[in-house]
């Protein structure tokens, strides 16, 4: 009886940064659940597999290619939407450098994409999703895709703790704000995933050693893991979950 509340059936959900990696995971594991998806990447040819991932599943899929940092193209895209129930706000990067050598165009950059894009995504779904009638009574979900390191401080990467402790801040702001409408706002935040954004910094042996040495668990975060909580969150079974975090970390951020 209380499994019932994990079924996503008549939602929509827009995933962000869908075409690889986590965002990819949460668009199927959403499609799994139930939800009909709109995907958002760069690269065409990765939306349309995963478009065809989540086809079987039996969900409807509409994708679109664009840039989130262009925000004219964004907010095209979302306001043609007819109704918008989720959004996994998944978007983002990183360019590690220690502190006294960072570059203004990439913490410029990371600032675009990490915290205005995101902002801006964030703002055009709420306004979407308010305008559903009886959204009161249906709630609606948003999950910034944040990271331990907005909770902890970690080397060469003081521009993307900047980011991320700035995307828990919004999501409690948001959360307060949205209440009112039963949009909940929340962040998950995974340690270390093997995806292809990671992969280039776990070829260091060293730095390998380091990051599992942190992790009390003793392993880095399965896809999977990070896309089971995105579900949770954006599911009525988080129901009086809102302007908090999920910790996917193994324990990192424990210590």
């Amino acid at each position: 009886m209380y499994l019932k509340n994990y079924n996503l059936k008549n939602k929509t959900a827009v995933v962000t940064g869908a075409g690889k990696g986590l965002g990819r995971a949460c668009a199927i594991a959403l499609a799994e659940g139930g939800a009909n998806l709109i995907i958002i990447s760069r690269t065409k040819k990765d939306l349309d597999e995963v478009s065809k991932k989540i086809k079987k599943t039996k969900s409807k899929c509409k994708s679109y290619v664009c840039d989130i940092t262009n925000y004219n193209q964004i907010k095209e895209i979302i306001n043609k939407q007819s109704k918008i129930d989720i959004l996994i706000n998944n978007a983002g990067n990183n360019i590690p450098e220690h502190f006294t050598k960072v570059k203004t165009k990439n913490m410029e950059y990371l600032v675009k994409i990490n915290t205005m894009a995101t902002f801006n995504l964030a703002q055009l779904c709420a306004l979407k999703m308010i305008k559903t009638k009886n959204r009161k009574k249906i709630g609606g979900a948003i999950v910034n895709m944040s990271s331990q390191m907005g909770h902890v401080g970690g080397p060469i990467r003081s521009v993307y703790n900047m980011t991320k402790f700035g995307l828990e801040g919004l999501t409690k702001g948001m959360s307060i704000d949205l209440a009112k409408y039963n949009i909940r706002v929340n962040t998950v935040c995974p340690t270390f995933v093997v995806t292809p954004m990671t992969s280039k910094f776990l070829k260091s042996k060293k730095f390998k050693k380091e990051v599992l040495g942190n992790i009390p668990l003793g392993k880095f975060a399965e896809l999977s893991d990070v896309a089971s909580a995105a579900v949770f969150l954006a599911s009525d079974a988080a129901s009086m979950i809102t302007g908090t975090s999920l910790l996917v970390d193994g324990g990192w951020t424990a210590k």
